[in-house]
């Protein structure tokens, strides 16, 4: 039998077959969903393998997943370089492996960057009113010139983040950036960055006096200097509030700890290969 090539879906396909917002969150919801039911869910999905690659500051990750309910498997390979010397090349790249679950088959080969970038957005539930604070001014004037709506750009950290209602952080931080003493009562973090044992995003007065939500713990207490280092106590898995198991608190002031899961990039990963082979 002559062996059928893989197909390749490059960043511009996979932006227009996957859509924004609303379509793709209920997969993602219910993925999530699943993946805290544990067995039953049918999400089968190790803690990511991370290599080191120190000669030039960077990581290879491997994420590999199966979902029964979309009767999906992937397997996302991510590099990201904390101190890119050549700021044209992305500090983050990825690309996803698309099988056919019932015999194992590559089907398809998927461009990943713009998977991870809109399944992360839409698990984070972004605010659409924004104020921006980057290290570079230029890069965060360029971001708020990319956004549709209000957008207003900060010179410091603690001016973007005083009295809001939510938070999010997506940095290559090593060391804290947010602090506890900026952030309101009642108010709900974000935390997307920060993705190796011993980086910090949060500082230990915002971990140890929130609500923390993790999408995995077995991953957040492998991965998430954030936690592992303060110490701070997972109160739920966000599936698990999502089944409806655990509450929201959303009186609390509240973190959710984002290292992002395989299953995610799985669900994403279907949802543009269907939509690529119907022909949409």
């Amino acid at each position: 039998m002559a062996c059928v090539p893989p197909a390749f879906i490059g960043c511009e396909e996979v932006e227009r077959h996957l859509p924004r917002g609303s379509l793709l969150l209920p997969a993602l919801e219910a993925a999530l969903a699943n993946f805290s039911s544990g067995a039953a869910g049918g999400v089968a999905q190790p803690v990511r393998t991370v290599v080191p690659v120190r000669p030039h500051g960077g990581f290879l990750g491997v994420m590999p997943a199966y979902s029964a309910a979309d009767d999906a498997l992937t397997t996302k390979l991510v590099t990201f370089y904390a101190h890119h010397k050549d700021s044209s090349v992305p500090s983050h790249q990825a690309t996803v492996l698309l099988f056919d679950p019932r015999n194992g088959t590559l089907k398809a080969v998927l461009d990943g960057s713009v998977i991870t970038a809109k399944r992360t957005a839409a698990v984070s539930a972004i605010a659409t009113k924004v104020r921006i604070w980057n290290r570079t001014k230029e890069n965060a004037v360029k971001f708020a010139c990319s956004v549709n709506g209000p957008v207003k750009v900060c010179s410091s950290t603690q001016e973007a983040v005083t009295g809001a209602d939510v938070i999010v952080t997506v940095t290559m931080a090593t060391t804290p950036v947010l602090f506890g003493k900026w952030v309101k009562p009642g108010a709900h973090v974000n935390a997307v960055g920060a993705s190796r044992p011993d980086w910090r995003e949060l500082d230990d007065e915002l971990m140890k006096n929130c609500v923390l939500f993790v999408d995995s713990r077995e991953a957040a207490l492998t991965e998430s200097g954030d936690i592992i280092l303060s110490g701070a106590e997972i109160f739920a898995e966000l599936g698990e509030v999502l089944k409806g198991t655990k509450p929201a608190l959303r009186e609390k002031t509240t973190v959710f700890k984002s290292l992002g899961m395989a299953v995610e990039d799985t669900v994403a990963a279907k949802f543009v290969y269907d939509s690529w082979s119907a022909g949409n």
